[in-house]
């Protein structure tokens, strides 16, 4: 069997971090597995409080991790200081591992932010270089480029500026319209893979539950990648698999619910209850 690690934040509600990296990771096949870097109170309407984990437990959690089951893909979302990110980085540089897909967690759905302002300089400078593949949403890019995004065109030239900060690859996702370029009934995310540029299109869901959608989208792309596939089928797949996890979301909570991670595990196990 094929192994994730996350290395993220927890989400006690069960819609993004750790708890929606495992579920992501469960529906692919992959056993996965965490080391936590944030204790986050939180739900679908709020962020409350968070917690950061000793940068010395962080590092004890990634020893134990390869010191017995080497991941073949690691995630890696919520980094919220500049003492957890040099601490993950200084492990990653030391264990090697294949497979890194940072997702570059700094606010929270309904606009809380989850990582400090201080520490955008040390993500860029620390931890993107050990980076396979980055997913930057449309804020997060901004903030990472200083260029402000509007079009297609805004979005390629971010990727490129991403990928020259050290990774591989780039998805920049576009699931909230931007622009009279997009059309209105797309979202579109853009894959630059370095030399070229893929877009990846699915009808616009309005809806307003899409809590940990690039916690999960993030995810799905790290299990597709331990699972053998291509950085451009991989972000297909997972592309695929989010928005049916938010087309069939529960509608859970009172603010952004979370997604459907086992929509189709859930439909194939009670059609066949049904049938039987």
């Amino acid at each position: 069997m094929k192994t994730v690690l996350s290395i993220a934040g927890s989400d006690c509600s069960g819609g993004a971090g750790i708890q929606a990296d495992l579920k992501t990771f469960s529906a692919h096949g992959v056993y996965g597995m965490t080391v936590i870097t944030s204790v986050v109170a939180e739900n679908t309407f709020r962020v409350t409080d968070y917690q950061d984990i000793r940068p010395d437990i962080i590092e004890k959690q990634i020893d134990d991790i390869f010191d017995d089951i080497v991941p073949d893909a690691v995630k890696i979302g919520m980094l919220s200081c500049i003492d957890v990110m040099l601490a993950v980085a200084e492990k990653l540089r030391e264990k090697k591992p294949q497979n890194i897909v940072l997702d570059p967690v700094m606010y929270a759905k309904h606009g809380s932010a989850l990582m400090q302002e201080s520490a955008i300089d040390t993500l860029i400078a620390e931890v993107v270089p050990l980076a396979y593949l980055i997913t930057p949403n449309i804020p997060e890019a901004e903030k990472m480029t200083g260029i402000t995004i509007k079009t297609l065109e805004d979005i390629r030239e971010a990727a490129q500026r991403i990928c020259a900060m050290g990774c591989s690859a780039v998805v920049v996702k576009g699931g909230h319209r931007i622009g009279d370029e997009v059309d209105n009934i797309d979202a579109i995310d853009v894959l630059f893979d370095g030399n070229d540029f893929y877009e990846y299109k699915a009808p616009y869901i309005d809806t307003k539950h899409t809590h940990g959608t690039g916690c999960t989208f993030s995810s799905a792309i790290a299990s597709n990648l331990a699972l053998g596939l291509s950085v451009q089928e991989s972000v297909e797949r997972a592309k695929a698999y989010i928005n049916t996890a938010i087309a069939n979301a529960p509608k859970l909570g009172k603010g952004n619910g979370p997604t459907h991670h086992f929509y189709n595990m859930y439909k194939s196990y009670y059609k066949g209850k049904h049938n039987a």
